[in-house]
């Protein structure tokens, strides 16, 4: 198994047309397996069906099948039946690899974000400002998935401009320190136009990712990347573009752990864009020996941390946690001096008796 890729391209000196050949491979896997052990003497098969097996261990980091235009990914068995004085007989049967991409990792959970703005123009006369933001919750998600897009886009021109977004995959084909690039939209949606002197917010358009490939990132012949491209459409004017960058996984988001290591981050997106508030200071919290009541907990026979009873708080997880931080002190620290020492007028207690 290996991956290959090839294309032509040409160019024109003069009357004359000349074509340069770009091609480059990578080998990753290619072991060979004996099934009839040579011995020197010829081996005769009575009449029949036989079987052979044989297995083959896959190396953990082989990279994902891929067919693309101008370069592929591919793995495949082959196997040869040798016969004296006949020509050897050939069989090949294809298999696919599927990487394993997980996006339960810090760097593919942070959010992404990003700000551009434009003016618009109209034959050479300023029309006003256009200005886009937008803002996703994570950068890694996995073929099925919704993303949430955030976007903030303020019209200060003249013309009414139009909103959309995209994501796309760009494959990358590489041979000889030459690129050749191609690309194709995945999915998309569009908004409302928004008037001049009008500002309109998506308060996360839910934009659904259809079944594609994974990223293929660690190839040195083609790569296959994704990204979310938030665009507004101005009259008269090339369009403002804002890119963020995506990646495609395999493993899907953990309901739980993962999610807990970035409840800082994602309770700070959300306030960023005015989906939730914290109170300033917290209610003053009880006496920690109220709390921690030996008695209290037998009889309520749960925990002295209350958890919320609706099941769809499990969706507002990180605000439960962010909160419980702040809500109870700690226990207090171990002394080995008694708070409350014996008065002076008690008889001490011999040890023997």
């Amino acid at each position: 198994g290996g991956a290959a890729t090839h294309w032509l391209e040409g160019r024109s000196v003069g009357v004359n047309a000349l074509s340069s050949d770009y091609a480059a491979a990578e080998t990753y896997l290619w072991r060979r397996q004996l099934l009839l052990r040579d011995t020197g003497e010829t081996t005769t098969l009575p009449p029949g069906r036989h079987e052979f097996l044989f297995s083959f261990q896959l190396p953990p980091t082989l990279v994902t099948s891929f067919e693309g235009k101008h370069g592929s990914v591919r793995y495949c068995i082959k196997a040869t039946l040798h016969r004296p004085w006949v020509p050897a007989r050939r069989a090949r049967k294809v298999f696919t690899v599927i990487e394993p991409v997980d996006i339960n990792t810090p760097a593919l959970l942070a959010p992404q974000a990003g700000a551009r703005e434009k003016v618009a123009r109209s034959w050479y006369c300023n029309r006003g400002l256009v200005s886009l933001s937008a803002k996703i919750d994570r950068k890694g998600y996995t073929p099925g998935e919704v993303i949430p897009v955030f976007a903030e886009i303020d019209n200060s021109s003249t013309r009414p401009v139009l909103p959309r977004a995209a994501v796309v995959q760009t494959q990358t084909f590489m041979a000889r320190g030459a690129r050749k690039q191609k690309r194709a939209v995945v999915a998309s949606l569009a908004g409302e136009p928004v008037g001049p002197g009008q500002r309109a917010l998506w308060q996360g358009r839910a934009l659904r990712i259809p079944p594609v490939g994974p990223s293929i990132l660690h190839c040195r012949v083609l790569h296959v990347d994704y990204a979310l491209k938030v665009c507004v459409d101005i009259p008269g004017t090339s369009k403002l573009l804002l890119e963020l960058p995506l990646v495609i996984g395999t493993i899907p988001l953990h309901p739980f752990g993962s999610r807990s290591s970035s409840v800082g981050s994602h309770a700070s997106f959300l306030l960023d864009w005015r989906l939730g508030a914290l109170p300033e200071r917290p209610e003053a919290p009880p006496e920690y020996s109220e709390v921690v009541a030996d008695t209290e907990v037998a009889a309520l026979g749960q925990s002295p941390f209350p958890l919320p009873q609706d099941p769809e708080m499990s969706l507002e997880g990180p605000f439960f946690a962010y909160i419980q931080e702040f809500r109870y002190r700690p226990p207090p620290l171990y002394s080995e001096e008694d708070p409350n020492p014996p008065s002076g007028a008690m008889r001490p207690r011999c040890m023997t008796c």
